[in-house]
């Protein structure tokens, strides 16, 4: 097939159109996560230690000693449920790769399908939506909430293409199976899903010649497909697994999400991508050149409202509103397009230049993720030297929020349970949120995150750790080890209690002498480890 680039046809000379070629761009979504051993997401280690004990716990005295793990039907098991058969044939770590690895092309995959769907084709702007893929919450590590979100573009493509097609009882049908999975996956995405719709079908409406009041009447009962999960969420988040919700209307923190729109490793670059991104749809307000869809730009106004609503922690979830920030602005640039005689003359300039965009990010991306993998290994180097079942306290440099370049240490300690079974204090305890609660809670106030976070004393917040403070606690008998990651030889304690196993460049491991756990006696669990 060959590719004739052509600035002032937009008939034959669109050349992005071609199947083959936007295949490739689906495909280059995944690039910057090929490298990596792990997909270095911030939270996403600890994720993984759950899905250990989930998938190890029968089979693991040290592990049913520390956690305890009980299945529930709730909103936020997307990879937990897909961990269970691809955990079992290809491994943890691998099959975690393999998941993650699929999530930035559904998004890409979604994105341009949902734009093909409203326009007719490919509009040459909707490239410059596609870094979005890799926006601040899926870096963060929300792994569920990524996959659900994935899973929500694609549905809302098929949900335009069955409404487009007439086949709006068959889609009535299909829609209640699909939005209870995505529901299941992460609640978020099924509120994506049903904002998306909600909108689209009030457009609709409203083009249909009904009333403002009518058209969203019957976008809401358009929508009644995708209401089931609802009773599942009450009986979900009723009584003592409620969750709180709070800090309504941040309008700082707010502001910051669309500064972080696109943050990675490189701030003025990220900066200057989130920018170009913010400024792309405004254009099609003031400029008559480039034109919002009216279906996607009533949807872009839900989500912005949705954005100013909704607080920074709802049903015991962070960052609420921040999730939702990239999926604003790709909504946005989707629904615009170049039109008329403009369009004619520069679509193929502007595919260019988005393509462009999309192919830096993704290089730079690779280079950043890359970046974290080599710390990420040369802290990893401890985890053979820490006893099979043994107990951890954990400490792990992370910046203060307003250092941009952070080396994503925060959950990286969780390595103890993924490849060791030990017991280590960073796992989540949200009754609700998730499946797994600890057990082990000897080493109070050491037992749960966000005590393994070690910060600089003016940005540390109330349960977050410190050396200090483990040195209190380790006296006590209740760990086997002492790990630091990410600090430096002159910060690093020294005790008779403590004996150095391992150590790096900015990291090192003790063995707490004198205290004793069933693994820890097993062969070489007790011994002194040399210094590697």
């Amino acid at each position: 097939m060959v590719l004739r680039l052509n600035f002032r046809n937009p008939v034959r000379g669109q050349w992005w159109q071609s199947r083959l070629f936007l295949a490739l761009v689906i495909l280059a979504a995944a690039i910057p996560l090929i490298a990596p051993a792990v997909p270095p997401l911030v939270d996403l280690p600890g994720h993984m230690g759950r899905y250990r004990v989930q998938l190890n716990m029968g089979e693991s005295a040290a592990l049913a000693r520390y956690f305890g793990f009980q299945w529930a039907v709730i909103g936020n098991l997307g990879i937990d449920l897909l961990i269970e058969p691809l955990g079992r044939l290809f491994g943890l770590e691998p099959a975690v790769k393999m998941i993650v690895l699929a999530i930035p092309p559904l998004t890409v995959a979604g994105l341009l399908w949902i734009a093909h769907e409203i326009h007719g084709r490919i509009p040459a702007t909707a490239f410059f939506a596609l870094p979005l893929a890799y926006g601040y919450p899926f870096q963060f590590g929300f792994a569920n909430f990524a996959l659900s979100a994935a899973f929500a573009l694609i549905a809302f493509a098929l949900w335009i293409r069955m409404g487009r097609k007439g086949r709006e009882r068959q889609r009535a049908i299909l829609f209640v199976p699909i939005g209870a999975l995505i529901w299941l996956t992460h609640t978020f995405g099924w509120g994506l899903l049903g904002l998306l719709a909600f909108a689209t079908e009030t457009a609709s409406a409203r083009e249909r010649g009904h009333n403002y009041f009518a058209a969203l009447v019957r976008g809401g009962l358009a929508c009644l497909p995708l209401a089931p999960p609802v009773a599942l969420m009450l009986l979900w988040r009723s009584g003592q697994v409620a969750g709180s919700t709070g800090d309504w209307f941040n309008w700082y923190a707010k502001g910051r999400w669309l500064v972080y729109l696109l943050r990675e490793r490189w701030e003025a670059w990220d900066v200057a991508s989130a920018l170009l991104v913010m400024a792309l749809p405004l254009t099609a307000i003031f400029w008559t050149r480039i034109r919002f869809s009216h279906k996607l730009g009533l949807a872009t106004l839900f989500l912005m409202l949705a954005f100013i609503g909704l607080p920074r922690i709802l049903l015991g979830s962070a960052y609420a509103d921040m999730r939702l920030a990239p999926f604003l602005f790709a909504v946005a640039i989707i629904a615009i397009a170049p039109v008329g005689e403009f369009a004619k003359r520069w679509s193929g300039a502007i595919a260019i230049f988005g393509i462009a965009f999309f192919a830096a990010r993704i290089a730079v991306s690779t280079a950043a993720f890359a970046d974290v993998d080599r710390g990420w290994q040369a802290q990893l180097a401890a985890v053979p030297h820490i006893a099979e079942g043994s107990r951890v306290l954990a400490l792990a440099e992370t910046p203060c929020n307003e250092v941009w370049d952070r080396p994503r240490f925060e959950h990286l300690t969780s390595f103890a349970t993924i490849r060791r079974d030990a017991f280590v204090n960073d796992q989540w305890v949200m009754p609700g949120a998730q499946l797994l609660r600890v057990r082990y809670r000897d080493g109070e106030p050491f037992a749960d995150d966000p005590s393994q976070i070690l910060r600089p004393p003016e940005c540390q917040t109330r349960r977050e750790g410190s050396i200090a403070m483990a040195m209190q606690v380790l006296p006590r008998g209740a760990f086997d080890h002492f790990w630091l990651i990410g600090v430096g030889p002159a910060d690093w304690p020294s005790a008779p209690f403590l004996q150095p196993v391992w150590q790096g460049e900015r990291g090192v491991l003790y063995r707490v002498v004198g205290t004793a756990t069933n693994a820890s006696d097993t062969p070489n669990g007790s011994d002194a480890r040399p210094i590697a």
